[in-house]
């Protein structure tokens, strides 16, 4: 049982209970319920299974009750019988990007839609374009949102993937009869999407493993079991293979399943052309060749070098010139979490977060960071409750009185006044020259008109980051992955102008993001521009997002330098121009 888990089932009952009709202020509950789960500073998921809730603010005598339920039994007897009243394939509805409870209830109610089929169907004969509160761009759109999805149906973002898989890695480590346990896989590789996970475990006793790994509290069906693999579906439908091998084959075996397919064909052509064949357990002098045997690796460090490379981090074995780096000795020294000093584009209550300044503020020293940007929505994102210039001129004065808070204590810690800036169809920004001078940062971002012509969008966008007031780029192509393709939009345009006017790309690390993405930032740091990775947090517990933003800027080559957030608290003022706190 995880928070996720909780809160989901918290949001899917607010949702079931407003495709019913049901008292808004019981939906808001549940919501309000579901969001305190998630934003808890504490082991929320040991609370509820001690029953141990009462007083925490969001979670009445009832939600108190259900939670201790769902975290005792892992089931909850009223969210069962909830969905019971609904068809099963009404719940594939809830993930299509664009239909919320409203147009779910209208087309459920006014057209019997009970499955995504029928909705394909519906739309397709015009049905969906007649009803109303719908019309014919709203029905293309849907269609669209459903193409999508089928095409990413089988794909899960990597950041929920995460907890399952971690928990199931731990489990098998504990095992007796395991001797070496590891992901490998595009987790391993920290691909943004996954299809499947490949574990794999060094042990001397492969049946017991293997009947551990398919009995494991995780598993709902086992699709395959063998006396030395498996393969089962998780309850999201994430498909795990675990892998046993002998401890003398794990080296060889971790490197060929964690490799990508291209990598590996690079490597095994590495080895042919020593003499040598690799394969996903050894590598073996190739037949007819006078090649010593090869030792038994220890470590997939130990088999590079006997290739001749020096150790290839797991991010880059994409076959984007690693291996040829690795030969000569030119891989970069990438970053590293703790390098760490700081980071940007982080948002409070005043906008659409849920936490405080001092709150945020208070979590970054408990991360060991030594400042906090804080970027909350500029007035045009009125869905996320913008602020005007009254409201952002109040927070600046807010944080400049919590920095000499901290300098009197002595704590060597501050706070950024920044903004996430509204960049508008023109490319102009939502502020005057006037206030962004006034901030201590500003990150630009695109959040609305994402359908623009590409030309159009990457105008909109070297405008923006050509303004003399701007420091970074926010979510540089708006994807939401899984859920929302990136804008149209010239990247290697884009990447110049940055590079031509010193400012800085973020690589959002909201694991629904993960943007900028991997694969260009080998391109702009060639031209000069510099990265921040950004957790995008909107409570306390997204710090945690950091983690992603390092794993992906390391499979973008990203070394500590390229990263401005690696700058201790004084290099960061002087890199701000900002003088430090008197």
């Amino acid at each position: 049982m995880t928070r996720e888990t909780l809160a989901e089932t918290l949001e899917d009952i607010a949702l079931l209970l407003e495709l019913k009709g049901e008292n808004p202020f019981k939906i808001r509950a549940y919501r309000m319920g579901a969001e305190t789960v998630m934003q808890f500073p504490g082991d929320i998921v040991t609370r509820a299974r001690e029953d141990d809730l009462k007083g925490i603010k969001g979670i009445g005598d009832a939600l108190q009750q259900k939670l201790h339920e769902l975290a005792t039994t892992g089931k909850l007897e009223f969210y069962e019988k909830l969905r019971a009243e609904f068809p099963t394939g009404l719940f594939e509805l809830f993930r299509i990007q664009g239909l919320g409870p409203k147009k779910i209830k209208a087309l459920y109610d006014s057209l019997g839609v009970d499955s995504l089929a029928r909705l394909k169907d519906l739309c397709h004969s015009g049905e969906v374009a007649a009803l109303a509160g719908f019309g014919k761009k709203t029905a293309e759109k849907i269609l669209e949102a459903i193409a999508f999805r089928e095409f990413n149906a089988e794909r899960f973002r990597l950041g929920d993937v995460v907890a399952p898989v971690e928990e199931i890695l731990t489990s098998l480590k504990e095992h007796p009869d395991c001797l070496r346990a590891e992901v490998a896989g595009s987790y391993r590789r920290a691909k943004e999407t996954v299809h499947d996970v490949d574990f794999l475990v060094a042990t001397g006793n492969a049946v017991e493993i293997i009947e551990y790994f398919v009995s494991h509290s995780r598993v709902t069906s086992v699709i395959a079991k063998g006396p030395t693999k498996a393969s089962v579906y998780l309850a999201d439908g994430l498909q795990c293979d675990l892998r046993a091998v002998s401890n003398a084959e794990f080296a060889c075996a971790l490197a060929y399943f964690t490799g990508s397919k291209e990598h590996n064909v690079a490597m095994r052509g590495l080895a042919l052309s020593r003499g040598y064949t690799l394969n996903e357990y050894r590598l073996a002098p190739r037949e007819g060749s006078d090649s010593p045997e090869a030792p038994v690796f220890e470590s997939e460090a130990q088999l590079h070098r006997f290739l001749g490379l020096d150790y290839i981090a797991p991010e880059l074995r994409e076959n984007t010139g690693e291996v040829e780096a690795a030969a000569e000795g030119a891989l970069p020294r990438l970053i590293e979490l703790e390098n760490l000093r700081g980071t940007f584009h982080n948002h409070t209550v005043a906008s659409d977060g849920r936490n405080t300044l001092g709150e945020m503020a208070a979590a970054a020293m408990e991360h060991g960071l030594q400042y906090l940007g804080i970027a909350d929505h500029s007035k045009s994102s009125f869905q996320a409750n913008g602020l005007d210039e009254k409201r952002l001129r109040e927070q600046i004065a807010e944080i400049r009185e919590l920095n000499r808070g901290y300098q009197s204590e002595g704590t060597k810690f501050r706070l950024f006044a920044g903004s996430e800036v509204d960049i508008l169809k023109d490319g102009s920004l939502d502020f005057d020259d006037e206030l962004l001078g006034e901030l201590d940062y500003v990150v630009a971002s695109v959040h609305n008109a994402m359908t623009m012509p590409e030309a159009e969008m990457t105008a909109r966008l070297i405008k923006a980051v050509t303004h003399p007031k701007v420091t970074m780029l926010g979510h540089l192509t708006g994807r939401l992955l899984l859920e929302r393709d990136p804008y149209a939009v010239d990247l290697p345009a884009v990447i110049e102008a940055c590079a031509e006017s010193g400012t800085v790309i973020e690589l959002n690390c909201n694991p629904w993001r993960l943007d900028m993405d991997w694969r260009w930032w080998k391109y702009a740091v060639e031209r000069g521009v510099k990265c921040a990775i950004n957790p995008d947090a909107h409570r306390t517990t997204q710090l945690d997002y950091l983690w992603f933003g390092v794993r992906l800027a390391r499979k973008g080559w990203l070394t500590r330098a390229d990263v401005i957030n690696t700058l201790d608290l004084a290099a960061m003022e002087e890199y701000l121009n900002l003088e430090p706190i008197r």
